[in-house]
């Protein structure tokens, strides 16, 4: 008997211990990921009367539609009552999304929340994270293959999630950026490498690997030649504006025809500065232009970028048309990050929550009130002397310990209350 203790006692200090403190703030810390994820989605109603929400929390059922089928996507009210039963991709979030639970893209089920859908939402953006595919890699996540402890991030602009060590740049530390633009969305919207040289977390430098395209201002050189031979003063294109560069293609046509004299070359020269000039001061407010004379370079990798970042993009004129054409006007609303949505879902879920002590209280008269205050004070007072003693001792509580204490407690309550004496006036 005395060596099967002395092995129980030996197994159970080996066993991992977790204090109750841990055990709150990992309770704690999946409530608020919760909140901030679903607390801006209704989890009773169907999102679709609301039209193509700007950002809510999205499922995608594989039950319903598998992979092979056209991909869907639902929001968290359905999930609950149209899927709760079936396999769900979990999306986190997306933008400017309308639920398709029930649509033409489910062939046996009819949304119960809000049946009377369109057959497609037409303004829905799919991708295979839809079919519980993520990454350039196209694996699942968790990927039960994949050996490598590794963090996905979302991109910003395709709302894809990747492994850190795909995106071709070693993510900075969790806390030190906010959001990530991937390698192909930063081949698709070239325009960010101007602002990343001065708004990115990690700053591009000319001196890392890649493609040059613009030094202090001064784009490639152009060494234009008279028909004799003799050089002109080299033109810098990038600092021509289009009309300017007509000039400069004309010049070179009346050269190659006939002779020019330095006077008409001249003038035509200034004909094109004068046309720089003017669109110069036209775009004089614009912001991209500024960063864009500075030094940049381009790379084949992401890009990572600090908190209010998207607030230092130009929101010129010719600059809101470009984010238009490249369908990234959501840029410019910093409402749109996933940051806003999630402080946004805490606010609500905190005025939401009620105290159950607080609403207990309220529904009582001032006796009682005062009774139960005091019998809290008591219950608080007891409990925290009983636990010192184990902190003192450095042992750890166990389950029969809270339980013991309990008892006990209720024996003295009982024990008081049957002492005590009622009189009446």
């Amino acid at each position: 008997m005395a060596g099967a203790e002395g092995s129980a006692g030996r197994h159970s200090e080996l066993e991992p211990v977790v204090s109750l403190v841990d055990v709150l703030e990992e309770d704690e810390e999946l409530e608020n990921e919760a909140c901030a994820v679903l607390g801006g989605s209704d989890s009773e109603k169907c999102s679709y009367s609301q039209g193509s929400v700007k950002r809510q929390a999205l499922y995608a059922c594989s039950t319903c539609t598998p992979e092979g089928e056209e991909p869907a996507g639902i929001c968290l009210a359905c999930s609950y009552e149209c899927h709760g039963s079936h396999k769900l991709f979990e999306l986190y979030t997306k933008r400017n999304f309308r639920c398709d639970c029930g649509n033409s893209k489910f062939k046996n089920l009819e949304c119960k929340l809000f049946p009377d859908k369109a057959k497609v939402n037409s303004g829905n953006k799919y991708n295979d994270n839809f079919f519980g595919l993520y990454c350039v890699c196209k694996r699942p996540y968790p990927d039960p293959e994949d050996e490598i402890p590794d963090e996905m991030i979302q991109c910003v602009v395709c709302e894809d999630w990747f492994h850190g060590r795909h995106l071709g740049a070693t993510p900075p530390e969790s806390g030190d950026f906010q959001e990530m633009v991937c390698q192909a969305c930063m081949k698709r919207c070239s325009f960010l490498w101007t602002y990343a040289a001065q708004l990115a977390v990690t700053k591009v430098s000319a001196e890392d690997e890649g493609l040059l395209l613009n030094v202090d201002g001064k784009g490639d050189q152009e060494v234009i030649k008279t028909e004799n031979g003799d050089h002109q003063d080299s033109i810098l294109k990038e600092d021509v504006p289009e009309s300017g560069k007509d000039a400069v293609k004309d010049i070179k046509v009346e050269q190659t025809n006939e002779p020019c004299t330095s006077s008409s070359s001249e003038s035509a020269l200034q004909t094109a500065f004068k046309n720089q000039s003017l669109d110069s001061e036209s775009q004089s407010s614009c912001k991209f232009q500024e960063f864009k004379a500075k030094q940049f370079i381009k790379k084949d990798t992401a890009t990572y970028w600090p908190l209010n970042w998207r607030s230092k993009l130009c929101t010129c004129k010719d600059c809101m048309k470009m984010y238009g054409d490249l369908d990234v006007l959501f840029l410019t609303d910093e409402y749109d990050t996933v940051l806003a949505y999630e402080n946004k879902g805490k606010i609500d879920q905190a005025t939401d929550r009620r105290d159950p002590l607080m609403d207990t209280l309220n529904r009582m008269n001032r006796v009682q009130q005062v009774e139960l205050i005091c019998e809290y004070n008591d219950l608080k007072t007891e409990l925290k002397d009983y636990l010192k003693r184990f902190a003192d001792d450095g042992t750890v509580v166990k389950r029969e310990d809270i339980q013991q204490f309990f008892e006990e407690f209720q024996s003295k309550k009982r024990r008081r209350v049957d002492g005590m004496q009622y009189y009446c006036s």
